[in-house]
């Protein structure tokens, strides 16, 4: 089972930047988009931002031009960078990958989440 898992969360004060990491990991044969949800105290989870194949990016119209959102520097990784940070950028941040994956039987297609990271931008 494809598994996503997040690091790189936290404290910063606003106006700081931040970089979150995510690595999917399990038998996976091919990935279609990579990205960010994130979920705040009594808001619905939205979108941040996401990456595809063929360096498709896509980010949600709070984030843009502050997230830049890139594949990571080992296989299955993708790496959020977060400049300029606001306190009601503050929320739980969740990975997501989308994909097929190797199974005993053959492939199956996979939507997988994290179980999401803390990111606190406050003074």
């Amino acid at each position: 089972q494809v598994q996503p898992v997040e690091s790189g969360g936290g404290l910063v004060q606003p106006g700081g930047s931040l970089r979150l990491s995510c690595a999917a990991s399990g038998n996976i044969l091919r990935l279609n988009v990579m990205g960010w949800y994130r979920q705040a105290p009594g808001k619905e989870r939205e979108l941040v931002a996401a990456i595809g194949r063929g360096d498709f990016t896509n980010y949600g119209d709070s984030v843009k031009d502050r997230f830049t959102i890139a594949e990571g520097s080992a296989k299955n990784t993708v790496d959020l960078y977060m400049n300029s940070l606001k306190p009601e950028d503050t929320a739980v941040y969740f990975c997501y990958a989308d994909g097929t994956e190797l199974i005993e039987s053959g492939q199956r297609h996979f939507n997988s989440w994290g179980q999401g990271i803390q990111v606190t931008v406050s003074s």
